[in-house]
Formats: structure tokens, C-alpha cells, sequence
């Protein structure tokens, strides 16, 4: 693990022209060992994706998007080493997953911290610039999806200042297995 502290990385919007390093971020994220339970596609899927895929990724996500705002955290030597990126979900419609969005919420996906830049307060740091980027667009909370057997990343998340709402929806790759909203709400 390394010796840096959050306050010692860069936490920021992605910029549509970055589109090869979100790429390669999320590359990388699908190669680590809880990808399975953590992201819906797997590494293979992504690396076929063409160019264009991660350029529009990137236009929708980055630097002046309403709709969704990518964050990566950006180690001292320009390293992209983490990253969250947040959904708007509005009032009176469904989710990705075919669940009604009662109230408008940010939702967060993609997260990732490699590993060697786990447990310094990082993905906090990740989570309040989301969180705080989807208060500005009027989010009335935030929350995110967790899969029951990821316990490190419940933790993290917790950590980060998320609880549990009780709501529990099917892990859209195994019906049989389970996902655990958990939320955030304005201070």
C-alpha cells in the first residue's frame, strides 16, 4: 500500500478528450478480483468495445454532462488511480434495472480504487465530489448497489457514509444472487 494520504491526490472530472484513459481505467477495474460480483460486463466485453463506445462514455460522463459526472483520482505522478462515476435518475421513471426512481437521485457505478491505493481515505474523497456534484444537479439523495458477497466494498462504503436502506433487488447477472442498495442522504 502506498504512503499517500486523500488530500495528496487530484479528485476530478474526466474531460471528454480523456476517453483512452477511462478506457484503460475501466480495463484495468475489470481485472481486479472482485470484478465478477463488482461490474455488470467483463473484461472481455469491454475490450471489444470500439473507440467510439469509450469516446461517448466519456462526451456523456465527462466535464459539463448534467446527466452523469465520471470522477477519477489522479495520483501525484498523473496516474489515474481511482474513480466513481455518478447517474442522475429522475422522479417518475425507471432505473436501469427496471425499478421505479421515486425521487431524483444520484446513482453511483464504476467504482474503483486499485489496489495498492485502498484504505487511505481515498474513495471517500471519490464519493464526496460525486455526492457533492449531485446535490448541485438537485439529488434529493444518493445511492449505489452493492452485491451481498462484496463485503470490502460494503465496508468501504459505510466507511464513506452510506447505510443500507433495506432495499434488496436481484443481481442482474445471477437472479439467484443478491444486491444491497445503500444510500446517502444531504447533510
Amino acid at each position: 500500500m502506498t504512503n499517500l494520504t486523500s488530500d495528496d491526490y487530484v479528485i476530478r472530472a474526466i474531460r471528454p478528450d480523456e476517453w483512452a484513459a477511462v478506457k484503460q481505467l475501466r480495463l484495468s477495474a475489470l481485472q481486479d478480483p472482485a470484478a465478477h460480483i463488482a461490474f455488470l460486463e467483463t473484461y472481455e466485453d469491454a475490450l471489444g468495445r470500439p473507440d467510439s463506445f469509450y469516446q461517448e462514455r466519456a462526451k456523456g460522463s465527462g466535464e459539463g454532462a448534467t446527466g452523469a459526472q465520471q470522477f477519477i483520482a489522479q495520483a501525484p505522478d498523473g496516474t489515474w488511480v481511482g474513480t466513481v462515476t455518478v447517474l442522475i435518475e429522475e422522479s417518475g421513471t425507471q432505473d436501469w434495472a427496471g425499478y421505479p426512481v421515486e425521487r431524483r437521485q444520484g446513482h453511483v457505478v464504476g467504482v474503483f480504487v486499485r489496489p495498492e491505493h485502498r484504505g487511505n481515505g481515498l474513495i471517500k474523497a471519490l464519493f464526496d465530489a460525486g455526492a457533492a456534484w449531485a446535490w448541485q444537479h438537485s439529488a434529493e439523495r444518493v445511492r449505489l448497489l452493492v452485491h451481498e458477497d462484496n463485503a470490502r466494498a460494503q465496508g468501504a462504503y459505510r466507511k464513506a457514509g452510506f447505510a443500507p436502506s433495506g432495499v434488496v433487488v436481484s443481481f442482474s447477472k445471477d437472479e439467484a444472487e443478491k444486491e444491497l442498495e445503500f444510500v446517502l442522504e444531504p447533510s
